[in-house]
């Protein structure tokens, strides 16, 4: 096959660039440790200064796969499976997920919400970012919001970005890992004063673990 036959088959969802597909125990957010099957996707242009994958945001470094070699690798691993990036929702997540679907499977995604939303989805944690804010109906269908805390000035925006989301979805606010030493005080702080707000933490980080 082509080169632009496989990047016509990548348009439309049927392969993506893959990253990285691994099981591990999930380390942040409502589910954190329970099992899943993590499905990585290549291709991110928000740009946050503190990612820890800047590997992922260039799609080309990624080999193109067949969304059915990645299902079937999923589904012998785990019934929970979580699809994050990079940002997936760059990409046409419709055949990912009615394919992942029909082998009965639950199926997470963690996004920033940028882009228009694709597939059908059990659980969206949505963790929106300054330079690429998340599309409305992003916001609606969120089941969980879960806010980077970086500085003082993220505390202002975890609050603008909760008065976007449903009254169910979950609030979450995280420390960016580099600056956990420094901001885990202030959230918890924070969170004290502001109870409807749960505190978020990398435990894959702590348990070193991927």
């Amino acid at each position: 096959m082509s080169k632009e036959e496989q990047l016509a088959l990548v348009e439309k969802g049927e392969w993506l660039p893959l990253m990285e597909e691994f099981y591990t125990i999930q380390g942040e957010g409502f589910y954190k440790g329970t099992a899943a099957y993590f499905i990585r996707v290549g291709g991110c242009d928000v740009g946050c200064h503190w990612c820890d994958v800047k590997e992922s945001w260039n799609a080309d470094l990624h080999p193109p796969t067949a969304v059915s070699t990645i299902v079937e690798n999923a589904a012998s691993y785990s019934d929970t499976i979580v699809i994050t990036g990079g940002e997936p929702l760059s990409w046409n997540m419709n055949p990912i997920t009615k394919a992942l679907k029909e082998k009965g499977l639950k199926i997470h995604i963690e996004t920033s919400g940028a882009y228009e939303l694709s597939g059908e989805w059990d659980w969206i944690c949505l963790s929106p970012k300054k330079m690429k804010l998340p599309t409305e109906e992003v916001y609606k269908k969120a089941n969980e919001l879960k806010v980077i805390i970086y500085n003082q000035h993220d505390f202002k925006f975890a609050e603008e970005q909760a008065a976007q989301v449903s009254e169910d979805c979950i609030l979450y606010m995280q420390p960016e890992w580099s600056k956990r030493d420094k901001m885990i005080p202030e959230i918890v702080e924070y969170v004290m004063k502001n109870p409807r707000w749960k505190v978020s933490l990398q435990t894959h980080k702590y348990l070193n673990i991927p």
